[in-house]
């Protein structure tokens, strides 16, 4: 058995020490043929020289550095497709994801199910805001997404190679691995647990626009429902208007006085222009993520590979 854990870095000098302490007496405690793939966009602080530190003892830590800063999502692909384990892990550095979850995640693999998806029951640290924007994102993206994402799972997950290799196939741009791994499917299990804080430091990613940012990945890559709402409120306020112009005859044709006037006619004016605002940006939404797809940049440009026998400059495959 060959384990692969991938774990996206950036900025995380700290942690690392203390993430490996943890973690490698668990991964040999259930096989010596392990890699630990870290996946680092470049850091202003010492994030490269603490892993290669570490690899001088341990020839199984692997690094991974981009030529830019590409963000968590290329990364995590990055890692996943360079690695060779007969099982992948994917899981952050900060020790949110407890490494003592291995076990029982391997356990649920060797089972027979392809992924094991640990999810969260309480999240120790994070500010309500971003709390609350999560639960509404996922209740809204379940609602109206063509594939259903367990609420409250995060990137951390078991994959079997040959899911990897079916979510790597995929080669979309947006990096929402909760959404591919939902596309790809196969025999899925859950497994709870209760999210601790960090261990050291403050997170890199921005709480509230980069759950937002997940949100619309989710939203738009996986759902047209967007587009189906904006006619639909096209429709609703065209037969609004159709309605008003009718009452409005009415009091002509009856004598009466039209009290609502002029306030009347700025608010429909102010509501329709909000709403073809909403549609437009709907429309760009969707335009914006299929120039990203029909361009085909590559997702990330590996600068250096450590511990890799074929080192593979792009995502070309």
């Amino acid at each position: 058995m060959m384990l692969s854990i991938v774990v996206p870095v950036y900025k995380e000098e700290k942690n690392i020490p203390e993430f490996l302490r943890r973690l490698q007496p668990i991964l040999s405690g259930h096989t010596e043929d392990y890699e630990i793939i870290f996946s680092l966009d470049p850091s202003p602080d010492r994030t490269e020289e603490v892993i290669l530190e570490h690899r001088t003892a341990d020839d199984r830590i692997k690094l991974l550095k981009f030529s830019r800063r590409f963000g968590q999502p290329m990364a995590t692909l990055a890692g996943m497709q360079y690695s060779s384990g007969d099982a992948v892990v994917v899981m952050d550095v900060d020790l949110q994801d407890p490494p003592e979850l291995l076990s029982e995640m391997i356990a649920k693999w060797r089972e027979g199910y392809e992924v094991v998806l640990p999810q969260r029951q309480h999240r120790t640290g994070e500010p309500w805001l971003k709390k609350l924007v999560s639960a509404i994102g996922y209740k809204v993206i379940n609602k109206i997404a063509d594939v259903q994402i367990p609420p409250n799972t995060g990137d951390f997950r078991l994959m079997s190679r040959r899911a990897v290799n079916e979510i790597v196939r995929l080669k979309e741009c947006h990096g929402f691995l909760r959404g591919m791994v939902a596309v790809v499917g196969f025999k899925q299990v859950i497994i709870p647990f209760d999210r601790p804080p960090r261990f050291a430091g403050q997170t890199n990613y921005n709480r509230f626009l980069g759950s937002l940012r997940i949100g619309f990945n989710g939203l738009f890559c996986f759902s047209t429902y967007a587009l189906t709402l904006a006619t639909k409120m096209g429709f609703i306020i065209a037969g609004g208007s159709f309605l008003l112009m009718a009452v409005y005859l009415f009091y002509k044709f009856m004598g009466w006085e039209i009290l609502w006037g002029n306030p009347t006619l700025v608010m429909l004016v102010s509501f329709l222009g909000g709403v073809q605002l909403i549609s437009v940006g709907i429309l760009g939404e969707y335009i914006g993520r299929i120039y990203e797809e029909v361009r085909a940049r590559p997702k990330f440009i590996v600068d250096r590979a450590e511990g890799f026998e074929k080192i593979q400059m792009t995502n070309d495959n």
